[in-house]
């Protein structure tokens, strides 16, 4: 996660990747076939600040992906708007008294609706099902900000900081069933001063989020890959 919030009801439990839909054949080449763009729906709950960072990689063509929708479970998310000013299409499906299962099918009608071939996660304040998960498996991915597995779940930034590590970062992450367990695509470290406060270091992390999302979305896109254990590998 990297906006802040809280999460909104979990599974309860994490599952192995194979339990997941993420024991795969390899290795994997993702690209579609003729090496055209890849389409990914973003969803997001808040700012949207790794939504604009990734939406803006692909529009300089470093990514060779173009950004089909953006979701929200707020009306008021700020990376809607966003999203608007990028001639992005939006969903706003709320969740609030929604039953869990009804608003993860309105979410996976949208994606599928829009032709994405990838479900990234910018901020998204929910937990996904299991059932989610394997729908669209493995081609979710979650940047959190922290060396994970170290301080997986919320305030992960202060978490690290009040621990009082030296060197902190993110972790860009296929998606599983648990929290914060899937296989590691790509990590970036920030270092960790005398004098910082949390936002101090949130904010370095940050600076590192909005490089690595698109650079494991790249990654994925044109290198041959496999999972192994908690790791992607790159051939």
């Amino acid at each position: 996660m990297t906006d802040t919030g809280e999460r909104e009801e979990g599974s309860g439990e994490s599952e192995s990747p194979a339990r997941a839909g993420l024991s795969l054949p390899a290795p994997l080449s993702p690209l579609p076939s003729g090496g055209g763009r890849a389409r990914a729906a973003v969803l997001l709950s808040g700012r949207g600040s790794n939504f604009v960072a990734l939406a803006d990689a692909c529009a300089r063509g470093e990514v060779p992906a173009e950004i089909a929708l953006v979701v929200s479970n707020r009306s008021d998310a700020p990376g809607l708007e966003r999203a608007r000013e990028r001639g992005i299409a939006t969903v706003v499906l709320p969740s609030k008294g929604v039953p869990r299962e009804e608003h993860e099918e309105r979410v996976a009608t949208a994606i599928e609706a829009a032709r994405a071939e990838w479900v990234c996660l910018a901020g998204y304040m929910r937990l996904l099902s299991p059932a989610f998960v394997a729908r669209f498996a493995p081609r979710i991915l979650n940047i959190h900000p922290a060396l994970l597995p170290s301080f997986p779940g919320l305030e992960a930034q202060h978490q690290a900081w009040e621990c009082g590590v030296r060197v902190s970062g993110c972790t860009v992450h296929l998606v599983d069933a648990g929290c914060d367990t899937g296989p590691i695509v790509v990590q970036r470290a920030a270092p960790v001063f005398d004098g910082d406060t949390p936002d101090d270091l949130a904010a370095r992390i940050l600076e590192q989020e909005h490089v690595a999302y698109a650079e494991a979305l790249r990654l994925l896109l044109t290198r041959s890959w496999r999972v192994e254990g908690r790791r992607v590998v790159f051939d």
